[in-house]
């Protein structure tokens, strides 16, 4: 018998979610699942309130725009249950699956899967917990599978391809090592040239090339110092004699070496990336973003791979390197202070933050910009925001609302009053349950982790048994722990925005109008944080100050007076 909210008709919300590589793979739909569920939901007598899509989400987050719409609709009362085809799609970890299903229980709602082996008895949540961790460790074993198949591959001396070669390179046919690309190897062997040889600095290497109009290596308009640095620091273009080259690979892949040839070097499991979807606030609404953050592994983990020569001296390498050891990483922003810089100045078309850019005059004056970063692009990811926009004229105009704003200090109060509470109500579900729910996790955690203890200890399950489900917990409390943590931070938004209240109240408002326009730009865009206000640059070139504490304004129609350089 289907489970009811109370008195009234039994409403359901479907919810589908596939991620790109599970379509890709095996052909596993949202239509198959929806079909399924609307099926169901018919032969239980449900009124579906609506169908909810995640296409191309990962189910290793809870930041998902369909699932965030399921949880507003569940807050929103009246749903009596939430559908899915597998328990999977709801979330791929079990710690994610509790957490909804304890915050859809504060409205009366249940969270059902059609593969469901339980009921809401003690004994049925053991038996789909289960479930989670046998579905969990299968996951966890194909996962190792694969990996343990690249180690091969690696050590067999077979390249693991990734989207894009190396700069210089493309892939063979076998798509298991490189060939020199002579169309731009090139450009590689003239960077190490002019840097180890005619003693050009990265940012003299740059600006020759944007003079010149050399190809990017990512068809960007222009070179950044970072290309050009890594292409200085790269291994694969160093030449390698055999006897280098043997020392770090297997004797049966250097059997298969030529002894008089030099080959580069490729790495394989030098660095660990890892990949997760968040959800921001944009011009025009909520925006996910994938945000990827890499960390360099150990070195005695990297997998030496040949490569073939690329046709660069050895002393050239080693003296463009030489050249570059004591330079330190500069920012793309150039020498100055951006006071839209950081998020507060985006673009209105894609959403993303507009780029600081700096160019150079042959008579050396230096020109400042924002752009959209991604109008550079090629194919049908290419924005097509592609103004170029004078900082100076941007920032002054943006800056004379803001201080009309502060000259109004009642209304300022009540603004940000009004800014905390609309903060407070935008949190989706509970957060105080939320902290419990994890907390609770975590007692939970720590009781499994002693009762497996303490059947190893009576021998009643192996060592690697123990070491399997320990590490299986430890996984669990890590996302436990990061989850409480990012509760903590919001906790201290709210705490941070009563402080910045009473502090802008206190030393903004009270300065006088010519104290407010000495500010230093790193001042103005603190303060700009602290109002959270955003720039948006419009597609028809007009320019707008929004935000929780302004009625949205038009900047100006500002138009770029300063000489710049375009594609």
């Amino acid at each position: 018998m289907p489970l009811t909210n109370g008195q009234g008709p039994k409403r359901a919300i479907l919810y589908a979610r596939v991620s790109t590589d599970e379509q890709a793979r095996s052909g596993y739909s949202l239509a198959q699942q929806i079909e399924a569920l609307r099926a169901h939901a018919a032969r239980e007598g449900y009124e579906v309130l609506e169908e909810v899509s995640d296409p191309g989400q990962s189910g290793a987050s809870l930041e998902r725009p369909g699932m965030d719409r399921v949880r507003d609709l569940v807050a929103s009362g009246g749903v009596s249950v939430v559908l899915a085809q597998d328990r999977d799609r709801f979330a791929r970890e079990p710690a994610y699956h509790y957490l909804l299903r304890r915050e859809f229980e504060e409205h009366g709602t249940k969270i059902r899967a059609l593969n469901d082996r339980g009921d809401e008895s003690p004994e049925g949540e053991l038996t789909d917990g289960i479930l989670d961790q046998l579905a969990k460790y299968e996951r966890a074993k194909i996962a190792e599978r694969s990996r343990r198949g690249k180690l091969r591959k690696a050590r067999e001396g077979k390249m693991v391809a990734g989207p894009v070669p190396t700069y210089g390179f493309r892939y063979n046919n076998s798509r298991d090592n490189y060939i020199v690309d002579e169309r731009t190897m090139p450009v590689v062997r003239r960077i190490l040239y002019l840097i180890g040889v005619g003693g050009y600095s990265i940012n003299a290497v740059k600006l020759t090339f944007d003079r010149e109009g050399v190809t990017t290596p990512n068809g960007a308009a222009y070179w950044s110092h970072k290309a050009i640095r890594d292409c200085v620091l790269e291994d694969a273009y160093k030449p390698h004699t055999f006897d280098e080259i043997s020392k770090l690979i297997t004797p049966e892949v250097a059997s298969r070496l030529d002894e008089s040839r030099h080959y580069g070097i490729w790495w394989f499991n030098r660095r660990k990336t890892r990949t997760r979807q968040v959800s921001e606030q944009g011009p025009n609404g909520v925006i996910y973003r994938k945000r990827t953050s890499a960390s360099e592994n150990p070195r005695e983990s990297w997998i030496a791979i040949s490569v073939p020569d690329a046709g660069i001296s050895r002393e050239w390498v080693e003296a463009a390197r030489d050249a570059i050891k004591d330079n330190r990483i500069t920012s793309s922003a150039g020498q100055r202070a951006w006071s839209l810089s950081g998020g507060l100045f985006v673009c209105g078309v894609c959403g993303r933050s507009m780029t600081a850019v700096t160019t150079s005059r042959p008579n050396g004056k230096r020109y400042f910009y924002y752009r959209c970063p991604r109008r550079v692009q090629d194919g049908t990811a290419a924005c097509t925001q592609a103004k170029y926009y004078v900082a100076e004229e941007v920032e002054s105009g943006v800056w004379n609302l803001v201080c009309g704003i502060l000259t109004e200090p009642e209304q300022l109060r009540d603004d940000l009053e009004r800014l905390i509470e609309q903060e407070r109500k935008s949190v989706r579900g509970n957060p105080e349950r939320e902290v419990r729910t994890w907390a609770n996790k975590l007692t939970e955690l720590d009781s499994k982790r002693s009762g497996y203890i303490d059947l190893a200890a009576g021998e009643i399950i192996s060592r690697e048994e123990l070491k399997a489900k320990l590490a299986q917990l430890e996984e669990a409390r890590e996302i436990a722990e990061r989850e409480l943590e990012a509760l903590r931070m919001r906790q201290e938004r709210f705490e941070e925005l009563e402080r910045d209240k009473d502090a802008l109240l206190e030393h903004y408002a009270a300065l006088a109008p010519e104290a407010l326009h000495s500010l230093a730009p790193e001042e103005r865009h603190q303060l700009y944080k602290m109002l959270q206000l955003k720039v948006v640059a419009r597609p028809d070139e007009t320019i707008e100050l929004i935000g929780d504490l302004v009625s949205t304004a038009e900047v100006s129609n500002l138009e770029t007076t300063h000489p710049i350089l375009r594609q």
